[in-house]
């Protein structure tokens, strides 16, 4: 008998219904007669015939126990009747995609046994049985433990893929840095793609690529946070001097790395500027890397295909694809860094390739400066545009999606931006009223701190209480869900019009399931954000000996991965505070609520 009997059926129940169902299905039209269906039952040894319209389209079932209840005596009465007749409808069917959890629970609520699998053009393409499934958990239960649990073989096999993909993705920053004859850089980068590529393929040839619980989705994500940043340490420790211990070297590499993976964006280059362009695009590429595919990952990884449509914020519908989602939002993305990179060469006459490390960096709401004089002297056009691009990567990627698709905008999506905008409208206007900078500097920085990009010219210690605590609380919020942005996200806020239903016993009865989840998750969030940052503005008050006020501020800026600094973490930051400052950026960007999930599985 399996050792975890739980695990396993919780792993076989996250299958796929196509690895299960019974491929060998009898399809006829809705004006078959009635006798020539029952023969070619006979003749199929089957017990059901999906019926389908003009158009092949699925659109009844009918059993041996239809025709012999609904017919009759088939010698008398099959002759004048067709499957139109006496088809059950509407039928209920399930998607490729789905699980075996999925189509159980679709059993369930409509008291049915089978279901037919439609593809993605609405094609049958089998039928899943009750009693199929039954036997699979039942064989789980009874499977003698391996080396490696189902489970574990799940995530290494998802990790294998992920650490591919971004070993390919990074090819881009490696030949900019060959085609710039820059050698060094280059090594770096290409020793990371060939570590990447490596260590995914061992994780593929132990693990298998399957669907994922929310407990091992949680894992997986975490995983590949991780290992990006660890990995991503190489090109750092070829820049970084040599002169120090190799501790700091490595801990200054990783937090640098981290802070790119995780759009966190702190930089502990005092003279960016003078490093070379192919490390700065680098540098931000990762960003765009870890912003953009951070949400592919979290969308596959939380939400298999035919859970997308119920996905929140989607636009209603047609069924929405991953390949067609992912597609398009790459295709806008990569439109839309051309466009800032283009309007900034043309208002500021900077250099091509560093326009397009601020765009990248900017869009995937990163940070990074491509140098610290970028935005000095910054033209009135190219505040305008910044802004502009650091609310694009904070909108949800459906709102980009439903642009494109001319279904702009959907009621519950249109919600979570309007929301957004009126937080970040009010923010910016009493910002203006107490920082003490000119309106345009001023809408800049809660831009830059409501999106969590952390755009900055100069260190913001100098900023009054007032003004620090307008920015902390941007940055707290963040921007919307399913972005690049980081913080608490504002569709969260919507949850607590349920705390005072949550907190009234006969009223929380009244709750479904998924809306208690949501809230608790909304409320731990919440709860565990300031009380990070406010416990890590203590331990760099006492270290860096600077005043509370500016560290909790810096503090902020790591938990919610915004990227603003009052200038209190740098080189000189002891090794171990970086490591876990690293670390503290990595379970930001995961919204720190995915490590709950792995600890404590029964929330998930």
């Amino acid at each position: 008998m399996s050792t975890n009997p739980e695990r396993a059926v919780s792993y076989v129940l996250s299958k796929y219904v196509t690895e299960y169902m019974d491929k060998d299905v009898l399809i006829l039209s809705l004006n078959t007669q009635t006798r020539d269906a029952a023969r070619m039952l006979h003749n199929y040894e089957t017990d059901d015939i999906i019926v389908t319209n003009e158009k092949n389209l699925p659109v009844g079932i009918v059993t041996d126990e239809d025709i012999l209840s609904k017919v009759g005596d088939i010698t008398v009465y099959a002759e004048a009747t067709t499957l139109k007749d006496i088809m059950s409808t509407p039928l209920i069917t399930i998607n490729e995609k789905a699980t075996l959890q999925d189509a159980l629970h679709k059993m369930r609520n409509n008291d049915i046994r089978k279901l037919p699998v439609l593809s993605k053009k609405n094609q049958v393409v089998g039928m899943i049985l009750q009693t199929t499934i039954a036997n699979v958990i039942r064989n789980a239960t009874a499977t003698a433990p391996r080396l490696l649990s189902p489970p574990v073989k799940a995530v290494l096999g998802n990790l294998g893929f992920v650490l591919q993909f971004a070993g390919v993705l990074l090819l881009v920053p490696a030949l900019v840095a060959t085609v710039l004859e820059d050698t060094v850089i280059a090594t770096g980068i290409y020793l990371t793609t060939v570590l990447l590529l490596i260590t995914g393929f061992f994780l593929n040839s132990y693990g298998e690529k399957s669907s994922l619980n929310l407990q091992q989705a949680s894992i997986l994500v975490f995983s590949s946070l991780f290992l990006l940043s660890l990995v991503g340490t190489v090109p750092y420790l070829y820049v970084f001097p040599s002169d120090e211990s190799s501790v700091d070297v490595f801990a200054n590499a990783f937090f640098s790395s981290a802070a790119g993976f995780t759009t966190g964006g702190i930089s502990l280059f005092d003279e960016p500027e003078n490093l070379s362009q192919s490390f700065t695009f680098f540098r931000s590429y990762t960003q765009l890397v870890g912003g953009m595919s951070f949400i592919y990952l979290v969308i596959t990884a939380f939400y298999p295909e035919s859970k997308l449509q119920s996905m929140r914020g989607f636009i209603s519908g047609r069924t929405l694809h991953m390949k067609e989602l992912f597609l398009t939002i790459t295709v806008i993305f990569s439109i839309y860094i051309v466009i800032v990179a283009t309007l900034l060469y043309f208002f500021g006459e900077r250099d091509i390739l560093d326009n397009f490390s601020l765009a990248m960096s900017t869009l995937s709401t990163g940070g990074f400066l491509p140098t610290s004089t970028i935005l000095d002297d910054l033209l009135w056009q190219e505040y305008i545009v910044l802004m502009g691009a650091m609310i694009l990567g904070a909108l949800p990627f459906t709102f980009h999606y439903a642009f494109v698709r001319k279904k702009f905008l959907s009621p519950k999506l249109g919600k979570e931006v309007l929301t957004y905008f009126a937080i970040l409208g009010s923010a910016t206007i009493l910002f203006v009223a107490v920082s003490g900078l000119d309106p345009l500097q001023s809408a800049f920085y809660s831009v830059s701190a409501s999106t969590t990009a952390g755009l900055q010219q100069e260190s913001l210690v100098g900023l009054n209480g007032g003004a620090h605590t307008i920015l902390i609380i941007l940055m707290l919020i963040g921007g919307c869900g399913f972005s690049t942005a980081g913080g608490l996200k504002i569709f969260r806020l919507f949850h607590l019009r349920d705390i005072g239903s949550f907190v009234n016993k006969v009223k929380r009865a009244e709750l479904s399931n998924q809306t208690k989840k949501e809230l608790i998750s909304t409320i731990i969030i919440i709860a565990l954000f300031p009380t990070i940052a406010a416990i890590t503005g203590l331990h760099l008050a006492a270290i860096e000996d600077v005043p509370y006020q500016d560290a909790f501020f810096e503090a902020v800026g790591v938990i919610t991965t915004s990227g603003l600094s009052a200038g209190v973490i740098d080189t000189d930051t002891d090794s171990a505070t970086k490591m876990v400052l690293g670390f503290l950026m990595i379970f930001g960007r995961l919204e720190i609520i995915a490590i709950i999930y792995i600890f404590v599985p029964k929330l998930s």
